[in-house]
């Protein structure tokens, strides 16, 4: 019978190999925590390869997303849907094992992992939906949601600054159910860290309020056994720090960073086979080692008896199970659609000139109650975000069952949480910040994105016209960035009809995160017909228009619709033919097809002049080279709103002037 060691060389002959046939790729991480893995992955783990989407299955995540062939052979030695050939083709175009594990290519990957420490965020992100989900879900007899989380993770996540942020909070909120093994091999790509890395790693996970378990070693299945279960034994998350010598088995690369981020070559794999007594050829696994690995039959009888609990649930507590199969399957509910139409309408008749963050609060008063799912939060600045409703209840460690979090000041830590909130299943997490603080979080929102995950951003104070601050709160170039994001809705609404019906589109959209932006000051609401107010989930439509073919057209987004709308006054009063399109969410409008854009933002017509109060650039694929764009081309200056917008252009006379020049040159 083949030993432990004899299973985590399997490991390791596939990761030296697969890296040596891409030529690229980081073999000594594999190498290095083959053992941990095994008996993690073996002992521990609760899966079925069969089925990889199991509700009630551990989550485990690679942080160190790097040696992403510990994974992929992980996966394929367990049973998943995951060919040799799938292996042979590491790094390579369209397959199915690329540089870096991405969620969504390859069964079993629970999430996308490679810039550093995101990846136990998001494990964080796991551990506490999966806190949430039990404690709203489970009875006395009934543990539908009873899994853990592990993750591994390196040097490289411990430097970054964002896992402070989340194990701090981890340990706050006592997800117990958090094991994390700290890869502990001192090198990092540029050589042995100590010259870098001094940091009492321990004792700071300690002062977080983790279990920590010291001095395990990486390479002895009994140590390593013995501390994952006293981990899983604990009532705080674990970090158990494992020796280990990365390159393991290689005997001129071990333990050096020349094994780190490069093929070994073919002569040193060579003498590494010999080392480790290993007597078969490339991508060779001989079948009584299959056989140990192969986990699809324990996982088919832990998934069955899974079920069978959940049918004795399901008997006892049958609108509850209903709830969690709806919740877990990310629909919302039947009469959602409705609801929410219902509640637009109502919005557009009472007409209310307030603030856009203040038209959100609004939204989540109404969708709150309809939705137990959402997943609330902000980076400690709730009162002026405005994200607690009226139903808000914390989720803090001795009562996880509310929907609100306080993520303290860690802008970067809420958006990696919320992405691994989202792909667990059962919660839709909403989190917020200023528009400028985006900044913190930016990776973690392309992750989203990169994810194409349900994640809504509530980003605030939108504008120059949050006024007094100054030009270190004053977004300028934020929203381009956002814009240019793939797969990511931005949404800057322009009053209370334009809020409601970007939450709801948000909601709505399972196949990405959206950006809702939200004004400090009050917007006036805008008069609209019931087509008018329909096209407002089209991204951008015609708000107020003339008889004829226009000669001009303003399109404006958020505060400065209001602006283009006071031009249109003034235009029509002198019988100019003007047009005014409001851009809520260019992102959508961009995939309308071509007869709706036309009928929009007809070709035949050059005048055009695009207003808002954010970098001018990005606009000039709307009005084209010939037009104008009244909008920010330097940062802003601390003063009150009015006076700003008047320095920086944004005044009906100034909408005149641009707009005189550009028909004068007609």
């Amino acid at each position: 019978m083949p030993s432990r060691r004899d299973r985590a060389n399997a490991i390791r002959a596939l990761s030296m190999d697969a890296v040596q046939k891409a030529n690229s790729g980081h073999p000594g991480a594999p190498m290095g925590m083959a053992d941990i893995a095994e008996v993690l992955w073996r002992d521990f783990l609760k899966h079925n390869p069969a089925n990889p989407q199991w509700a009630d299955r551990d989550r485990f995540v690679l942080s160190n997303g790097h040696g992403s062939m510990l994974i992929y052979s992980l996966l394929h030695l367990t049973g998943y849907d995951l060919t040799i050939d799938d292996l042979k083709n590491f790094r390579q175009l369209h397959s199915r094992t690329p540089g870096h594990p991405e969620y969504g290519y390859t069964a079993g990957v629970e999430t996308t992992t490679g810039p550093l420490g995101q990846g136990i965020a998001n494990a964080v992100g796991f551990a506490l939906a999966e806190k949430i989900m039990a404690a709203q879900f489970n009875r006395p007899g009934h543990n539908i949601v009873d899994h853990d989380t592990y993750v591994f993770l390196g040097d490289g996540c411990m430097m970054e600054g964002i896992s402070h942020e989340v194990c701090s909070l981890a340990g706050t909120l006592g997800l117990s159910k958090l094991t994390a093994f700290y890869d502990d091999n001192g090198i990092s790509i540029d050589g042995e860290v100590h010259g870098w890395f001094t940091d009492d790693t321990p004792r700071r996970f300690e002062s977080y309020g983790w279990q920590v378990i010291r001095n395990v070693n990486g390479h002895d299945a009994d140590e390593i056994r013995l501390a994952i279960e006293t981990a899983r034994k604990s009532d705080r998350p674990t970090l158990i720090c494992c020796k280990t010598i990365i390159g393991f088995g290689s005997p001129n690369k071990q333990g050096k960073e020349s094994s780190h981020g490069a093929a070994l070559g073919e002569d040193e794999i060579a003498l590494t086979r010999e080392a480790l007594g290993w007597k078969h050829g490339p991508f060779e696994i001989p079948e009584d080692i299959y056989a140990e690995w192969d986990a699809r039959e324990a996982g088919a009888r832990a998934e069955q008896q899974w079920n069978e609990k959940f049918a004795a649930y399901q008997a006892e507590f049958p609108e509850l199970a209903a709830e969690f199969k709806r919740r877990m399957a990310g629909e919302l509910p039947a009469d959602f659609e409705e609801k929410a139409s219902a509640f637009i309408r109502e919005v557009a008749q009472k007409g209310e000139n307030i603030a856009s963050r203040k038209a959100s609060q609004n939204c989540l008063n109404f969708f709150g109650p309809l939705l137990p799912e959402l997943l609330g939060g902000s980076a400690d600045l709730a009162g002026s975000n405005l994200t607690l409703w009226s139903g808000c209840k914390p989720v803090v460690a001795e009562d996880a069952s509310g929907n609100y979090m306080y993520y303290g000041v860690r802008e970067f830590g809420m958006a990696a949480i919320m992405n691994g909130v989202a792909l667990h299943g059962g919660l839709i997490p909403y989190g917020a910040t200023f528009l400028m603080f985006m900044e913190y979080a930016r990776n973690a929102v392309r992750m989203s994105a990169l994810m194409k995950q349900r994640v809504i951003y509530v980003f605030t104070h939108d504008s120059i016209g949050l006024g007094e601050d100054g030009p270190t709160h004053q977004p300028v170039e934020q929203l381009t960035s956002l814009r240019t994001t793939p797969n990511l809705d931005t949404w800057r609404p322009a009053d209370t009809v334009e809020s409601a019906v970007a939450w709801k589109q948000a909601l709505l959209r399972k196949d990405g995160p959206s950006a809702l932006i939200f004004s400090r000051q009050n917007l006036p609401c805008h008069v609209r017909d019931d087509e008018t107010e329909a096209a407002i989930a089209r991204g951008g439509y015609i708000l107020k228009d003339c008889a004829g073919e226009p000669e001009l057209i303003l399109i404006a987004t958020g505060s400065e619709v209001g602006l283009a709308m006071q031009a249109w006054e003034k235009l029509n009063e002198q019988g100019r033919r003007v047009r005014v399109v409001s851009m809520p969410c260019t992102s959508v409008f961009d995939q309308q097809d071509a007869e709706y854009r036309q009928a929009v933002l007809p070709l035949e017509v050059g005048a055009r002049i695009a207003i808002e109060a954010a970098h001018a650039d990005y606009w000039y694929k709307y009005v084209g080279l010939d037009g104008r764009i009244i909008g920010m081309h330097t940062y802003g200056e601390s003063a009150p709103a009015g006076e700003l917008f008047e320095a920086f252009g944004f005044t009906l006379d100034n909408v005149l002037a641009v707009a005189d020049e550009l028909l004068e040159d007609e």
